[in-house]
């Protein structure tokens, strides 16, 4: 039995850490330590998904049938910045259906409703982008070469283009990212 001893200091060693681990965590109450990179609290914080795809026009299952992810050319912005940067008079005119936020001008993972999609308009072809009238297109805030989408960005597209598939019934193959998305 000569091991007794190391073990009963084992044991001591655990009992007083397990209760300054317990009074430190009692002192913290409701004032959790700050974020990390990715935050489930922070996740949590923004709108739900189901939200951001109601409008307040009508939807017909049949309205859509693409999804075109692609970036701002910005390393900030949201829906007033992009329109003022695209020389816009109002955000009412800015052609995408979403703009995904990176904490530049947005909660980290916002996403942004536009008017387009509110009123189930279809986006304006021009000199940028010829798709289709039924393609719903989605901005995230990145220039793509010095900024990258952040892990909020990603998780909520990739969500939100999954509750946009659901209800809609877009097919995984008729869904198109930026070439170097995650």
């Amino acid at each position: 039995m000569s091991n007794q001893p190391r073990v009963e200091k084992v044991l001591a060693a655990l009992l007083i850490s397990m209760t300054i681990g317990a009074i430190i965590l009692m002192a913290l109450g409701n004032n959790p330590p700050s974020a990390g990179p990715f935050c489930l609290s922070s996740y949590y914080r923004l709108d739900p998904i189901e939200k951001a795809i109601l409008s307040q026009a009508a939807q017909s299952p049949g309205r859509w049938n693409r999804i075109e992810i692609y970036y701002s050319g910005t390393k900030a912005g949201n829906i007033e910045q992009l329109a003022a940067l695209n020389g816009l008079t109002s955000p009412m005119d800015i052609n995408c259906h979403f703009v995904i936020c990176n904490g530049l001008g947005g909660d980290d993972g916002q996403i942004q409703p536009t008017e387009k999609w509110q009123r189930q308009w279809s986006i304006i072809p021009g000199r940028t982008w010829y798709g289709s009238s039924r393609t719903i297109r989605l901005c995230v805030i990145s220039d793509g070469r010095a900024t990258h989408p952040t892990n909020f960005q990603t998780k909520r597209t990739e969500a939100l283009v999954e509750g946009l598939c659901r209800k809609f019934g877009i097919a995984p193959n008729s869904i198109y990212y930026p070439n170097d998305w995650k």
